[in-house]
């Protein structure tokens, strides 16, 4: 990407969130008993920060979603590669995986709550669940989408399975790896709340549960905006982290 469609897409991004934040605090305007505008959720920032309860309810959300994700990549990264490698487990699991797909992760709360209680474990889980389905099913995509030519010329030069693996099909794999990263922090920031709903004390999920009880709208915009702009953060790290990585992928500008 040239350095002048790097400024214009800085300059078009700019442009838009200053007409999105115009918007937000006109819609405030026009119904001020239902939209807290950028302003007053930043009074509910400075107040959330002066009180102390804010900074503590971010970290624990954050850990929750952290250990969830993590734990998920690196169950769909091997159950992934195995899925997408070998056939008749393919055939076995699928059917189960499809199945559980459709189901929303808020649907489990009950059985998340009779199995694993209301601590941490359970919150955790939710989150897992969420992200690893999306994950796995985009990995294992990834390896079934490994160009057979490149697979067949390694077999022809006498390549075991263990080289095939690492210096064929993991390299090739890489872009949907980090594809399915991003979709997978999405769906654990989206579930969080759902989450949070399981006796949570602390967390963004349950400030904006409480909040919603007594209609403070500021801190609800807080909460839901505080989930963004984390979300955004993390999806950028793994796009900054798939650049190092796929350097020799071309792209489309």
């Amino acid at each position: 990407m040239t350095k002048i469609t790097k400024y214009s897409q800085r300059i078009f991004g700019m442009l838009s969130i200053i007409a999105g934040l115009g918007i937000w605090q006109v819609a405030e305007l026009k119904l001020p008993t239902l939209v807290a505008g950028p302003i007053q959720v930043g009074y509910a920032l400075i107040a959330g920060l002066q009180n102390g309860t804010l900074i503590p309810d971010v970290f624990i959300s954050l850990e929750r979603v952290l250990e969830g994700f993590i734990l998920a990549l690196l169950c769909a990264v091997i159950l992934g590669f195995i899925i997408g490698w070998y056939q008749p487990i393919r055939w076995i699991l699928n059917p189960w995986l499809q199945f559980l797909r459709m189901i929303p992760p808020i649907a489990l709360i009950p059985l998340v709550v009779v199995y694993l209680g209301v601590g941490q474990p359970a919150k955790v889980f939710v989150i897992f669940f969420a992200a690893f389905l999306v994950m796995l099913v985009t990995i294992y995509q990834g390896v079934r989408q490994v160009d057979v030519t490149l697979v067949r010329a390694a077999r022809v030069l006498g390549c075991n399975d263990w080289i095939l693996f690492f210096r064929v099909i993991l390299p090739a794999s890489i872009p949907y790896i980090f594809t399915a990263m991003r979709l997978g922090i999405a769906a654990a920031w989206t579930t969080l709340v759902a989450a949070e709903l399981i006796a949570a004390s602390h967390g963004l999920g349950f400030m904006i549960e409480q909040a919603s009880n007594y209609f403070e709208m500021p801190v609800v915009y807080l909460g839901i905006t505080i989930i963004g702009a984390l979300g955004i953060a993390m999806d950028r790290g793994i796009l900054a982290l798939e650049g190092k990585f796929t350097l020799w992928q071309e792209k489309i500008l």
